[in-house]
């Protein structure tokens, strides 16, 4: 395959930013060296990983940002949740496993969704089952599990489905 001089220096550009920045933050100094060192590694580590990482998917950098957003707060929101739940008598706890439906079976987008799940406490994911087209959960406490598939499918499948520019059905 033949590439473009920046595709051959850079070929993960953003990898190649977050390893400068990552860089600059451990060593905590903007000297010259400093950054000398965060522009060699950021060429360094992209180019050393090509082999074994696919060129990063297109995405859409907006909607992105919306869902970083949301899962941030949903994951400040919840810790208020489950620290309530769990210094609280315990027997308001509802903890309930239950399946989400996939609307798709792209492999960013679900594995995507899977690690949302997980990172937001009070929800765990057990597994993403690509051939039932579903994901099992399980939530520390919940009232409504259809109203949990909604919520997850709203706020953060639907987001990831345009994040990605995948239809409903669509494969990867």
């Amino acid at each position: 395959m033949q590439y473009s001089f920046f595709q051959r220096w850079f070929p993960h550009p953003f990898v190649s930013v977050l390893v400068g920045i990552s860089w600059i933050m451990l060593a905590q100094s903007l000297e010259v060296g400093s950054l000398v060192m965060a522009l060699i590694l950021a060429i360094a580590i992209p180019r050393l990983i090509r082999p074994f990482v696919e060129r990063t998917p297109d995405i859409h950098w907006l909607p992105s940002f919306k869902l970083f957003l949301v899962v941030l707060w949903d994951i400040v929101i919840s810790n208020l949740r489950v620290a309530k739940l769990v210094l609280g008598p315990t027997d308001k706890l509802q903890p309930k496993w239950f399946r989400v439906p996939l609307e798709t079976k792209h492999e960013q987008v679900n594995t995507l969704l899977a690690m949302i799940i997980t990172t937001t406490p009070g929800t765990v994911t057990a597994g993403i089952d690509q051939d039932r087209g579903d994901i099992l959960v399980h939530a520390l406490s919940t009232e409504d599990v259809d109203e949990e598939i909604h919520l997850i499918k709203a706020r953060y499948e639907k987001p990831l489905m345009e994040i990605f520019d995948v239809q409903t059905g669509d494969v990867a």
